[in-house]
């Protein structure tokens, strides 16, 4: 049972389905094994909860992942 997991910040439902077709598609096919023995995680977290060089994304990118409607 291979286990994919990616973190990042609020996606809306759609950019999540994607991520878990291309993310399984790609590994299915470098592996070799079927598309069903893949599980795959996508774990949000919000802005302010992820830093880079010391700043919190939400500031960083102010508009850009924001909880989609």
């Amino acid at each position: 049972m291979p286990v994919i997991t990616i973190d990042l910040w609020p996606v809306s439902h759609e950019q999540r389905i994607e991520l878990i077709q291309k993310l399984t598609k790609t590994a299915s096919e470098i592996t070799k094994l079927p598309p069903q023995a893949f599980f795959v995680y996508v774990r949000e977290y919000p802005k302010d909860a992820i830093g880079v060089s010391g700043t919190p994304l939400s500031q960083q990118f102010p508009d850009a992942g924001t909880q989609p409607k």
